[in-house]
């Protein structure tokens, strides 16, 4: 499988920004799909937000998440970004980068589950103070 580390988490205020970086070893196909998941205590994993490897690079977001974050890729297409703006109490959790074949129906629509995704990264903690 693929080697993904993720990184930038940590403190930021109720209200500010952060952006959590994912840097993928290994070839990124036109039909993956990459995903930024979180994990908060006592909850199951929720996706946050996907963006498509192929062609037109749809990305999708969780409503909770709908206007406030942008997932990206850079122009090497080998790192991943989460940029998280106005940012909640609630938003504070574990996030995981994740990369799996997957195609714009399930990718670009958020249907999926993680078990859905092999590869994953060993998380990134963002704690929301007030």
């Amino acid at each position: 499988g693929r080697h993904l580390v993720e990184s930038g988490g940590g403190s930021v205020l109720h209200g500010g920004s952060r952006r959590l970086t994912c840097v993928v070893s290994g070839e990124i196909w036109s039909g993956d799909c990459l995903a930024w998941f979180r994990q908060a205590p006592g909850n199951e994993r929720e996706a946050v937000a996907t963006i498509y490897a192929g062609r037109g690079g749809t990305t999708w977001y969780a409503s909770s998440v709908q206007g406030r974050f942008t997932i990206s890729r850079d122009s090497v297409g080998n790192t991943l970004y989460l940029q998280m703006d106005s940012l909640k109490f609630e938003d504070s959790a574990i996030y995981y980068c994740a990369i799996e074949v997957m195609g714009p129906p399930y990718c670009s629509t958020g249907n999926f589950q993680p078990r859905d995704f092999e590869d994953w990264g060993q998380g990134t903690t963002v704690t929301v103070d007030s």
